[in-house]
């Protein structure tokens, strides 16, 4: 997604907590290639059960990520709004604006 830096949160853990950062990559990409699901699916899937948990950083990171790895904002949009029924619009639309927070910056630095 071009130079778009990353979370200052972000950037203090992986400082300040090296070891269980290092730790918690690992586990997320063994855990992606455990299965046939590709990295785009995958991130739309975290996507939809961090907005299911109501994290605004956790819905940021993986509309980042399913962005970065090929998904259209449709696509984006879709797997929240598909929540609707079982997580309840008030928080599918916390969602959709966190998910916007990461497409109109992207949008932004592409002009």
């Amino acid at each position: 997604m071009g130079k778009e830096r990353l979370p200052e949160q972000y950037i203090n853990i992986k400082k300040r907590f090296k070891e269980l950062f290092n730790a918690v990559n690992r586990v997320g990409k063994v855990a992606r290639r455990s299965g046939p699901i590709d990295e785009k699916t995958s991130h739309l899937i975290q996507l939809a059960a961090a907005a299911a948990i109501r994290s605004e950083g956790a819905v940021h990171s993986h509309t980042r990520r399913a962005l970065e790895a090929g998904a259209t904002a449709e696509e984006i949009y879709h797997a929240i709004v598909l929540l609707t029924s079982t997580i309840g619009f008030p928080t599918v639309s916390a969602a959709l604006s966190w998910a916007d927070d990461i497409i109109e910056k992207k949008k932004a630095l592409e002009k």
